[in-house]
């Protein structure tokens, strides 16, 4: 019973994981398509310069979220591989209200806040 139930768990990460990269590049498609699109010559240096850091902010975002789409499939494989929700450093599992919350994570929640408080001594 208690394979069942961990099986359950996997699938039930694996369909978040999978609806969240889809999302997503749905979304970078929608940019690709608007920024293709709009061709719009300002002739005005601020509007050019407005238009600029609205594009230069829009590309910050979706390389953030080019990042989270390898995250995620690296989850994927980690599901398949049938180490998902292993803490990479020290082994334990990570916890599940952890999971739910962010479901790449790698790391155990103890293990995460001495990995942050090594990075604040840096």
């Amino acid at each position: 019973m208690e394979k069942a139930m961990e099986s359950e768990k996997k699938e039930y990460f694996r369909a978040v994981l999978q609806d969240e990269m889809r999302t997503l590049l749905e979304e970078a498609g929608k940019t690709v398509s608007e920024m293709t699109a709009d061709n719009t010559n300002f002739p005005d240096p601020n509007d050019r310069a407005t238009q600029e850091s609205d594009r230069s902010f829009e590309l910050r975002i979706r390389d953030r979220e080019r990042k989270l789409i390898n995250k995620i499939r690296e989850a994927l494989e980690r599901i398949d591989e049938g180490t998902f929700g292993t803490c990479e450093l020290c082994g334990e599992q990570i916890g599940e209200a952890r999971l739910k919350a962010r479901p790449v994570t790698t790391l155990c929640i103890d293990c995460k806040i001495e990995q942050e408080k090594k990075e604040k001594l840096q």
